[in-house]
């Protein structure tokens, strides 16, 4: 049995894929004691830690996110296989995860909209001073609007 749950490269999966990913895999092997599952993926290793780190959470294997986070940095420690789930957004995700099962956080299933983007200060950096900031925005993790480069 094959499961693809992609999502593009370079981004923290939306919650409710992380919620689908974890009930599928508790499911699997839930149902017999041989059952394993196997995760692959093609592109940045740390987006895989998000999978492990949220089941490890899910599964009560690690009581809270801040625990499931550390216990998967020292197995990541100790085996040099995976990459640690190092990047803020992902982390940020294993803590909304975190939310959504303690029931502190609920999701919102409301279309929003992006009326504007504000910036306070510039950047310096550019000789001159200041930047040319890029924007692209995504709906249902398609681009939907890119800024002029």
């Amino acid at each position: 049995q094959v499961l693809d749950f992609g999502w593009p490269d370079l981004h923290t999966p939306a919650l409710e894929k992380i919620c689908s990913i974890c009930k599928a895999m508790d499911t699997w092997l839930n149902a017999a004691a041989y059952n394993m599952v196997v995760l692959h993926n093609k592109g940045n290793r740390g987006r895989l830690g998000v999978v492990v780190a949220a089941y490890m959470h899910y599964s009560n294997i690690s009581a809270s996110a801040d625990q499931a986070l550390d216990r998967f940095a020292m197995k990541r420690f100790y085996e040099d296989k995976v990459v640690p789930v190092g990047q803020p957004s992902q982390k940020r995700y294993i803590h909304y995860f975190s939310g959504l099962l303690s029931g502190s956080i609920k999701m919102n299933n409301k279309p929003l909209f992006l009326h504007h983007v504000i910036m306070h200060g510039i950047p310096n950096f550019e000789s001159k001073g200041g930047c040319r900031p890029f924007l692209k925005i995504y709906q249902a993790m398609q681009p939907v609007y890119t800024s002029g480069i």
